[in-house]
């Protein structure tokens, strides 16, 4: 990373900033230094889905050299933060040539293949607050970190209405499983979530 850093631009982005969308496809590929980026798919009728969080040294875009694409996605910048911004060029000269690079993004984006399947069986096979306690489980890690999202962007992640996350937020803060605060979610128990979720 400290390589590629010296070698490709760098860029500081804003909370709320749109790095990337179906309205301005571009063959790029980011490396998340600091923050966070949602990305995201709509419907026509303005519903949204979140398909990833992404965190610091994660790859996105849509680089078609390393099985990456992002038709129909946007990028939005959740936290302030740090990208690298790699072009075709860039990815070939900075990230193929090392057979070490190319084993972790190898690693990574199985990792992501794996989280997908994952969501995907529970979207079909698990109830909304199974999915939720789930999403909340993974997201908190071991030990628990606060998951900095809102009721709204849950939603999106576990595709169900805000109103419905509210409600089941509330169920789980009452067992004393979570505990809510502005754009947060401390997650108290995270073995037992993950023992609701099945």
């Amino acid at each position: 990373m400290d390589r590629i850093g010296a070698a490709a631009p760098m860029r500081q982005v804003g909370r709320g900033e749109l790095l990337y969308g179906p309205h301005r496809p571009a063959e790029v590929l980011f490396i998340l230094k600091a923050g966070r980026v949602r990305l995201y798919r709509t419907a026509a009728d303005g519903r949204s889905l979140t398909t990833s969080i992404v965190v610091p040294g994660e790859l996105f875009g849509a680089m078609p050299t390393l099985a990456q694409r992002m038709q129909q996605t946007f990028a939005e910048v959740l936290d302030p933060g740090v990208v690298c911004v790699m072009t075709r060029q860039d990815v070939e000269r900075l990230l193929l040539t090392d057979m070490r690079i190319v084993t972790r993004i190898t690693e990574a984006l199985g990792a992501r293949i794996g989280e997908l399947e994952r969501r995907l069986s529970d979207t079909v096979l698990l109830p909304v607050p199974a999915r939720i306690c789930s999403t909340l489980a993974t997201l908190a890690g071991s030990p628990p970190v606060s998951v900095r999202l809102t009721h709204e962007q849950l939603a999106d992640l576990v595709g169900t209405t805000r109103e419905t996350v509210t409600k089941v937020l509330g169920e789980l803060r009452e067992r004393h499983l979570v505990r809510l605060r502005r754009g947060r979610i401390d997650v108290l128990d995270p073995v037992r979530l993950l023992e609701l979720a099945t």
